[in-house]
């Protein structure tokens, strides 16, 4: 049985879609407990989505324990952007700038975690994971101006982590993993005369990377009631080999091969935990995240395309923090609460920002429930996202001089089902 479950969840993990849930297009909704304590998660007691939050604390799972965790987030957005002016390829006559406005078409997604954890003695244990580090969706209408940057753009991601971790002593905690990363990567959108701001047919690309990481973790215990840990994952290169197909206005299809090459970032996690009692407990976490990686998305083409041979979009990230606080209250031996607030700060440039990822700051609030006994643990959660507002400009190609996102939201839920043998 113990086989058929974690199979069950690592094809889950695979297979299913995802959607963008924390900054740029990073996701941290990886357990439901996770999701109801804002992501500030890093030392929960014998818990083995640990293999995610912090690989150092899988040293606080006894005995042998499987997990398997579905997220749905359901984005929601609006925006104006400012159509730039054009020619009217009939009359000649200048057809002057005007606002366009409209919103993303709602495409909810799915973030899915599966983790075991084998405690092998006293001083050394084994995890893994396959969950996502990085995804996204965003839709918008197809006859929209701002299509002539996307109109569908979808990112999906996922980490399979193989851990090792050691028990130093009753202070001293630290683990080291590898990373084996999948990305598959699909864009579609529609090209625009540079004059005349006519649609001259939809563009597709598509294609999949494998790539491989690590990190590592380190945990301190203090005392009984506090405690302090560090993670770090590596960054990612993944050099993305793609199809490109262009359907033009005047028919037919147009295909070439294409290729280009994106570094996922990497980032450092610092925990802090606090137990006022064995009821109730307090976790602090900051997330650096290098976005600087995130410098520009160029996709070559292996044969010139209406006389151009690359797509070129610069992006120009900067690097940015993350902040969480998580709050667990044990009820009773079996029931718990918990409750927690996420702030991401944006690290989209004004000439950076696309229709890929249009998101500013976000504040996460969210709550969650858990039962427990011996054997299995069943875990809700529930969120909300404000994702802020966010003006950036159009970009070489686009038919839009500067665009502004605003009353964006994405609805959060979350189940986690944890089996021990």
């Amino acid at each position: 049985m113990k086989k058929h479950f974690l199979a069950l969840g690592l094809a889950a993990a695979l297979l299913a879609p995802q959607a963008a849930g924390a900054e740029g297009f990073a996701i941290n909704e990886w357990s439901a407990e996770g999701v109801a304590m804002g992501g500030a998660r890093m030392f929960a007691e014998d818990d083995a989505a640990n293999v995610a939050y912090n690989p150092a604390s899988i040293t606080k799972v006894k005995g042998e324990a499987m997990k398997n965790s579905a997220t749905y987030l359901s984005p929601h957005g609006s925006y104006k952007a400012d159509i730039k002016e054009s020619v009217n390829p009939v009359t000649g006559s200048t057809v002057p700038a005007y606002a366009e406005y409209g919103h993303n078409k709602v495409h909810a997604g799915w973030a899915v975690g599966s983790y075991y954890v084998k405690q092998i003695n006293d001083k050394e244990w084994f995890g893994i994971g396959a969950f996502p580090r990085f995804a996204m969706v965003s839709e918008f209408e197809r006859n929209s101006k701002v299509s002539s940057n996307a109109f569908f753009s979808k990112l999906n991601g996922v980490s399979v982590t193989p851990t090792y971790a050691h028990k130093f002593d009753k202070k001293w905690s630290a683990a080291v993993g590898a990373e084996i990363n999948y990305v598959g990567l699909e864009l579609q959108k529609n090209s625009y005369h540079p004059v005349y701001q006519i649609n001259m047919g939809a563009t597709q690309t598509e294609g999949e990377s494998y790539a491989l990481g690590w990190n590592a973790a380190v945990n301190y215990n203090f005392d009984d009631k506090n405690e302090i840990g560090v993670v770090y994952r590596s960054r990612i290169t993944h050099s993305l080999e793609a199809d490109f197909k262009m359907y033009p206005a005047t028919g037919g299809k147009i295909t070439a091969d294409a290729y280009g090459v994106v570094t996922l970032p990497d980032s450092w996690d610092f925990g802090y935990n606090h137990k006022f009692d064995n009821k109730t407990r307090v976790e602090l976490k900051a997330t650096r995240t290098n976005w600087s990686t995130y410098d520009a998305l160029n996709v070559y083409f292996d044969k010139p395309i209406f006389g151009t041979s690359a797509a070129l979009s610069d992006k120009n990230w900067e690097s940015g923090w993350r902040y969480a606080i998580g709050v667990e209250h044990n009820l009773s031996d079996k029931y718990a609460v918990m409750a927690g607030f996420a702030y991401d700060e944006s690290s989209i440039p004004f000439d950076g920002g696309d229709f890929l990822v249009p998101t500013g700051n976000r504040r996460t609030y969210s709550l969650g429930a858990r039962y427990n006994d011996k054997k299995q643990t069943v875990a809700v959660a529930l969120g909300w996202m404000d994702v802020g507002s966010l003006d950036f400009k159009g970009h070489t190609g686009d038919a839009y001089a500067r665009a502004h996102t605003y009353d964006s939201f994405t609805k959060i839920a979350s189940i986690s089902y944890q089996r021990k043998f």
